[in-house]
């Protein structure tokens, strides 16, 4: 099964955003942190991919506001096609041509909340599943059939 999310920060850093680059990650797949009851667990949809729309514009923060490495910063451009578009996005299937073996921003894993955005462990879902959403919608809009798709697939 493929997905294709990448990071967005939470709303601290005063808007949502796409990633950049560290060393690419090639690690296992990390499980899921325990929600509290009433908590919705974040989980990626297939066939979504807003979050690989890395040029969303002006609203949203740039590479140099989020990154202080400069390397990230040059991945992050390098990997922004002519339509703003991620290049590993296939756009016909909404799949990343490169999941597993993707940037580690573009996993939304609690140790990338915490590295680029200051966000723990206990904070991740409610932060991961705000940001999606905000994607979502600046993405696709606020009545999108993936904005529902993703909602729906947290009261799984």
């Amino acid at each position: 099964m493929s997905y294709s999310c990448a990071i967005t920060p939470p709303s601290s850093i005063n808007a949502c955003i796409s990633a950049a680059h560290r060393p690419w990650h090639s690690g296992k797949n990390k499980a899921r942190p325990q929600a509290k009851t009433n908590e919705q667990l974040w989980r990626c949809v297939e066939a979504c991919g807003a979050c690989c729309k890395l040029a969303k514009g002006p609203s949203f923060a740039t590479p140099e506001e989020i990154f202080t490495d400069p390397s990230d910063i040059e991945l992050y451009r390098s990997l922004i096609g002519p339509d703003g578009w991620c290049i590993h996005f296939d756009k016909s299937t909404r799949k990343c041509s490169i999941y597993p073996d993707r940037p580690y921003f573009c996993r939304v894993e609690p140790d990338v909340f915490l590295s680029l955005y200051g966000i723990g462990k206990k904070k991740f879902n409610k932060e991961a599943c705000r940001c999606c959403r905000d994607t979502i919608k600046a993405v696709y809009g606020s009545q999108s059939k993936e904005l529902d798709n993703f909602n729906s697939s947290l009261n799984r």
